[in-house]
């Protein structure tokens, strides 16, 4: 195994390029990353400007988990699908579980979302 910060070539800034190229993807491909991109960002913005900053942590950070466990549930349904493309009961069961991953992610962001917004709109 050679070592990548010895290589030739190698450059951690390009990592960030291909954070953004891959987020971009994720963003425009799937809308199911989309959508929860356009309501995490007011949620968050608003507790940004009212400065409530463990609120602003904890959305980041749910934001963050469900958009993670999205990416990797994105990639691994790609990757099944390329590796098997005809219907596979295994390949079944490992995209089960990881929407069940995701879907629990998506459970835990939108209480907190939705927690915080009820919140937020109290301190007006």
């Amino acid at each position: 195994m050679t070592n990548k910060f010895r290589t030739p070539g190698y450059h951690p800034l390009r990592k960030l390029n291909v954070i953004r190229s891959g987020l971009y993807i994720a963003v425009v491909t799937d809308i199911s990353v989309a959508y929860k991109v356009i309501l995490s960002i007011p949620v968050l913005g608003v507790s940004f400007f009212f400065r409530q900053w463990v609120d602003f942590s904890l959305i980041l950070l749910a934001m963050g988990l469900m958009l993670i466990s999205e990416l990797f549930n994105s990639a691994l349904e790609v990757l099944c699908d390329f590796v098997e493309p005809q219907r596979n009961e295994q390949i079944r069961i490992v995209k089960d579980i990881a929407a069940a991953s995701a879907g629990l992610s998506i459970l835990v962001w939108a209480v907190i979302l939705i927690l915080e917004s009820i919140r937020l709109l109290q301190l007006r």
